[in-house]
């Protein structure tokens, strides 16, 4: 039996695409190690040049990746940031600061890796993402 927590935070995974599919005692599993991490409006989760190797599900809230001041896209609820970092441990490629109120929820690099062995589709959740991000930057060189 899950906790109120647990199934709150469940909840909230579920609405990023990513999770949509997941078992849920993969979720609960899930749901008992990500850390929430709260943002007041224009705090800064991470600078481009950091090192990190967790990524972050927002599950309420705007933020806003940004190389200096060029904003190179928005993300709200049910979208994925820093993943890049969770795959391939380099340096931060752009900064992440909240437009509003956020609520964040941390996924380590290890579980996300045990994640993505157990469940292919995870992968390609992930795969998904960073294919739709990429038209979106080819888009906007004209490419």
């Amino acid at each position: 039996m899950t906790s109120a927590a647990t199934h709150d935070k469940m909840q909230r995974l579920r609405r990023a695409s990513l999770f949509a599919s997941t078992p849920a005692n993969v979720l609960a599993a899930l749901a008992d190690v990500v850390e929430e991490v709260q943002l007041a409006p224009n705090q800064q989760l991470f600078a481009k040049g950091d090192l990190g190797t967790s990524m972050y599900v927002i599950v309420a809230g705007l933020v806003q990746v940004h190389i200096g001041d060029r904003t190179v896209v928005e993300l709200s609820e049910g979208e994925i940031v820093g993943e890049l970092a969770a795959l391939d441990p380099e340096p931060r490629s752009a900064s992440v600061s909240a437009i509003n109120p956020t609520t964040l929820y941390r996924i380590e690099q290890s579980t996300l890796h045990s994640l993505m062995a157990d469940h292919p589709q995870i992968v390609q959740g992930i795969i998904k993402e960073l294919a739709h991000r990429l038209r979106e930057s080819n888009a906007s060189y004209g490419f």
